[in-house]
């Protein structure tokens, strides 16, 4: 018996081929996606040197991407020292649980009175700023990053597990290759150019896309703040917000190989390539809505002619307390408490 073959229609040819054209253009695609992360995420990469490899706050290391965790996010205002020695101009703590899909975000202020050791600040030691670490880190080869990271522990009690670092040009370049960030100016205000010669830049109320450098005169001005209400922290914390949508969105995938090559020239970090990936598989689809953000409670002081936040007993602790209930870290000192009289 003779078998009368099916001629294929050419709009099913015509529909195979577009499927296999996608199919082909998408694989090759997150080919060059994971590849340009991959490269960022290594070239970024820089662990923070610890006896037993976690915080000495912590029983063992997280499982990042599957236990809460929290990060550490340090702005380096590094134009004026040529990238060397630079402070911290921004430090703000996140806890990410992937659990219960809550993110936090923590402001510390740039100019919280702490205290440094010889050992970690060498003639530098004794009372300053805690924007400061990052500088005195580097200059006494303590290391920049762990001193910072260290100085944060310290002051909330609670474990840093890992850190972000970004200075000012990749903070600007960043911004720009996202094409820039769109935020909703509560009050009017101007700070200056850091890469304009000081000339003014001015910010009207309500919303606007920033550019790069509107963005870091945007999170930096805190010289004319308004009120306690928008102050410099709120407004930090309000463009992560926005970045984070920004970042997010579809354009952004084309935009990967530009963004990536910013982040692995003035990003570092201890998250590792794997790390990051797992990050990104859990927190893809983040409401941003549901973040919330606190603030350290305390006053402005000027003590020996510097001015300087120092944070309240009762503040710190309720920071302190929150943090940990969001790393899982109340449950497990309890345990903790409970084996120790046991034996």
């Amino acid at each position: 018996m003779r078998v009368k073959k099916k001629r294929m229609s050419k709009w099913k040819k015509y529909t195979i081929s577009v499927l296999l054209l996608l199919v082909v253009t998408t694989v090759a695609y997150g080919g060059y996606f994971f590849i340009h992360v991959y490269n960022a995420a290594t070239e970024a990469y820089e662990e923070i040197e610890r006896p037993d490899g976690n915080s000495e706050l912590r029983n063992t290391a997280v499982n990042i991407g599957k236990e809460p965790t929290s990060l550490l996010l340090i702005g380096v205002e590094n134009y004026a020292t040529s990238g060397e020695n630079g402070r911290a101009d921004s430090l703000i703590v996140v806890t990410l649980n992937p659990k219960t899909a809550n993110v936090t975000i923590t402001s510390i202020p740039r100019d919280t009175r702490v205290e440094f050791t010889e050992e970690e600040a060498g003639k530098y030691a004794g009372t300053h700023k805690i924007n400061a670490a990052y500088s005195y880190g580097s200059m006494n080869d303590y290391g920049a990053n762990k001193l910072t990271v260290e100085k944060v522990e310290q002051l909330l009690n609670i474990p840093i597990d890992e850190y972000v670092t970004v200075n000012f040009d990749g903070f600007r370049d960043l911004v720009n290759a996202l094409g820039g960030v769109t935020v909703d100016i509560k009050e009017p205000f101007w700070e200056k150019d850091i890469y304009a010669g000081g000339e003014r830049i001015y910010f009207e109320k309500g919303e606007k896309k920033l550019n790069g450098e509107e963005a870091l005169a945007f999170v930096r001005m805190r010289k004319r703040e308004v009120n306690n209400i928008y102050s410099r922290d709120e407004r930090q914390r309000q463009f992560i917000e926005a970045t984070i949508d920004e970042a997010i969105s579809t354009n952004t995938l084309f935009k990967v190989g530009e963004i990536s090559k910013i982040l692995g020239k003035n990003v570092t970090t201890s998250l590792s390539p794997t790390e990051i990936f797992q990050l990104q598989h859990v927190y893809s689809s983040i409401n941003t809505a549901k973040i919330k953000s606190f603030e350290l409670e305390g006053e402005g002081q000027i003590i020996d002619r510097i001015y300087y936040f120092v944070p309240s007993e009762e503040g710190l602790d309720n920071i302190s307390n929150i943090l940990k209930q969001e790393l899982e870290l109340a449950a497990q000192e309890d345990s903790d408490d409970i084996e120790i009289k046991n034996n």
